[in-house]
């Protein structure tokens, strides 16, 4: 419950997020609809004046061709009779605004006619309870010479089926638009959360884990401090317990120290100071303090191959690089065995080889051993001649961070029972002939 409680932050996150989508192509949506209607309005509007501007055209040329064909002008005016535009009310109208076809004409009709003989052309609307209507009226001019006002109106009804149709379209496209946006914002913000929904269970994780890590060095610290203090002892009995909280508390340092280095490189405040430096002097800087420590546990340090390898890195950091990898090797070789360093240089890589003939990994945790806190099987800690000094499972955690950080690789082989080899490759250096102008 605790976990589920925790991850409500994050899901109200989410369905803000998703709100936030959604009401954001709501408002895309409005303004884009707005926009659209509008244009399209204004198109639809411009198509039907252009289809009243022909319907007035065929109606005067109609006209026209009536007059030629019949013996009286008067005939010509049965081109409105014989003329069927659908949904086009046609007129032809005196220059005066007297209807002449058909017999009677809307007041406004026979004004925008008188308009237009004056104008030569007219555009009109007119309402009428529910329904509007638009005009257009042009003068034309009969072969023999008369003029006459030709009119054509229709009824705005078609522009509104238009409208809607547009509009249930827009709808339904809109609606649906918004269920798939609705959708994907969900995904979207689970997608964008999920990050941090694994830095909160990471966090979880490493908090849970420090905690336990700092309890057991704390607790024996207490303890041999409670138990030096429930009697007297000789002076030399003191001092061997404040050897022993010297020792406990070294190790509790050293757990600190590790756990800072990795919170200062998740926060990115661990400045990496880059310059030219060599890794066989800082391997073999390295190999010279990590000796005295396999000299203490029966374990003999080599060093083999040794190559002139330039880097660009941090100086202290690669050092600890090498030392995590050493004092993981002399950790898990029995006494007796043995533990080897090289450094191999080729035309793009400096690579460091530790190798040891030590317990192994299994092959089902290689893939682990650089996990934070992570220290393996138990059973590998009760291997005869193996006594781990206290590790938290940190050191390989900090010896990846470094190597990302240097563009290096790392690559560990340990197959059974034959020891482990750890390879880790840098990108070369240029030389400094390389570097000089030709």
């Amino acid at each position: 419950m605790a976990t589920d409680r925790s991850l409500q932050p994050l899901n109200a996150l989410r369905l803000r997020l998703t709100a936030w989508y959604a009401t954001t192509f709501i408002v895309i949506l409005l303004l884009l609809g707005v926009g659209l209607f509008v244009a399209v309005r204004r198109q639809i509007t411009q198509q039907l004046r252009h289809s009243l501007h022909a319907a007035t055209i065929q109606l005067a040329r109609a006209a026209r061709i009536r007059e030629r064909e019949s013996v009286t002008a008067r005939s010509a005016v049965d081109a409105v009779d014989e003329l069927r535009i659908p949904d086009r009310a046609l007129y032809l109208i005196d220059t005066a605004g007297r209807p002449i076809k058909p017999d009677s004409a809307p007041g406004w009709v026979r004004d925008a006619a008188r308009h237009a003989a004056r104008r030569g052309e007219a555009d009109a609307e007119f309402t009428e309870g529910d329904e509007v209507f638009h005009l257009h009226a042009e003068r034309v001019r009969l072969a023999s010479g008369t003029p006459l006002i030709s009119a054509a109106v229709a009824s705005r009804v078609e522009l509104e089926d238009q409208y809607a149709d547009l509009i249930a379209a827009f709808a339904g496209a809109a609606t649906i638009a918004l269920v798939l946006v609705a959708g994907g914002g969900w995904l979207l913000a689970r997608r964008s959360t999920e990050p941090a929904e694994r830095t909160i269970a990471y966090m979880r994780r490493f908090m849970a884990d420090a905690a336990h890590e700092l309890r057991t060095p704390l607790a024996v610290l207490r303890s041999r401090a409670e138990v030096a203090l429930q009697q007297e002892r000789t002076p030399e009995g003191y001092i061997a317990a404040l050897h022993a909280i010297d020792a406990d508390s070294q190790r509790l340092a050293a757990i600190v120290d590790d756990l800072l280095t990795l919170a200062r490189a998740d926060a990115g405040e661990r400045p990496v100071d880059r310059k030219r430096l060599y890794l066989d002097d800082l391997a073999l800087d390295a190999a010279s303090g990590a000796r005295a420590i396999a000299l203490s546990k029966g374990v003999s340090l080599e060093v083999e191959k040794f190559e002139e390898a330039p880097i660009e890195g941090d100086e202290a950091l690669v050092r600890q690089l090498v030392m995590i990898l050493l004092d993981n090797a002399v950790k898990f070789t029995p006494p007796g065995g043995q533990v080897t360093l090289e450094v191999l240089s080729d035309e793009a890589h400096a690579i460091v080889i530790v190798r040891d003939t030590g317990i192994g990994i299994p092959p089902d945790q290689i893939g682990r051993v650089f996990e934070r806190f992570y220290r393996g099987d138990p059973a590998r800690t009760r291997v005869p001649g193996i006594a781990l000094r206290g590790g938290a499972g940190l050191g390989l955690s900090i010896g990846r961070w470094i190597a990302d950080v240097h563009g290096a690789t790392i690559t560990i082989v340990s197959p059974p029972n034959a020891g482990t080899q750890v390879t880790v490759s840098f990108p070369r250096a240029r030389d400094a002939s390389e570097l000089s102008p030709s």
